[in-house]
């Protein structure tokens, strides 16, 4: 490999550590030419790219994408996954094809800034994938959602079960009763107390006097007293 084609390696690989979520470094001693494709093939699912590299490139990769930590892990043979999909989806990928291979020990991996463990990526692919966690995400959102139109169904048929009795009863609608006149206010005569008697308060009516009786005819006038005695 000349000096171009090691450059063109190094800004390749560079640019595959700056565009990938993760990097997974593993220990390819012992995989064939058929298993690598295998399983390249199966990490395909998660967006992963599976690479041989060589040590001293990649190094000078790391270097240009800032990768430090990436560095610590390129010690004897190593193959990087750059996973620009599912992380924890592409960590199960790698583990179940270690488990049935025996091949591809986890030597660690980089992941936002920050060096990964072999038990940090066994942890990793532990979790739900990508698409389970979505839909939990989903269920726990919509849930308050669908709880408060079950509540308002609810409310809404109860209010149209409620309209129609009421209209069944003859309370609304053409054939409802008309609403009782109020009472006109009573009169003074109407709200004036029977007769109780005459008021004694009032005060009582005079009394004819008794006529005199006239002096009857032929009775004489008392005589006048003469002034002079006979």
């Amino acid at each position: 490999m000349n000096r171009d084609q090691k450059a063109a390696t190094v800004a390749e690989i560079a640019a595959n550590i700056r565009e990938s979520d993760a990097v997974i470094a593993v220990d390819y001693r012992g995989l064939s030419v058929p298993q690598a494709g295998e399983l390249r093939t199966r990490l395909r699912a998660s967006d992963t790219r599976f690479s041989v590299v060589k040590n001293t490139l990649t190094e000078r990769a790391a270097d240009e994408a800032g990768a430090e930590a990436l560095k610590e892990l390129l010690e004897g043979p190593t193959a990087l996954a750059f996973v620009r999909g599912d992380a924890a989806a592409a960590a199960k990928t790698l583990r179940d094809y270690a488990r049935e291979t025996d091949l591809l020990p986890f030597k660690g991996g980089y992941m936002d800034g920050a060096a990964l463990s072999p038990e940090d990526i066994g942890n990793i692919a532990r979790l739900p994938s990508r698409d389970v966690l979505y839909a939990q995400l989903v269920n726990i959102v919509a849930y308050p959602v669908s709880g408060l139109a079950r509540t308002l169904n609810q409310l809404v048929g109860g209010l149209a079960i409620a309209l129609g009795q009421i209209q069944e009863q003859g309370l609304v609608g053409k054939d409802a009763p008309a609403p009782a006149a109020e009472a006109a206010p009573a009169t003074t005569a109407e709200t004036q107390a029977p007769d109780e008697g005459p008021d004694q308060d009032a005060e009582p009516a005079s009394t004819p006097e008794p006529e005199q009786p006239d002096q009857a005819e032929g009775e004489d006038a008392p005589a006048e007293t003469s002034e002079e005695t006979s």
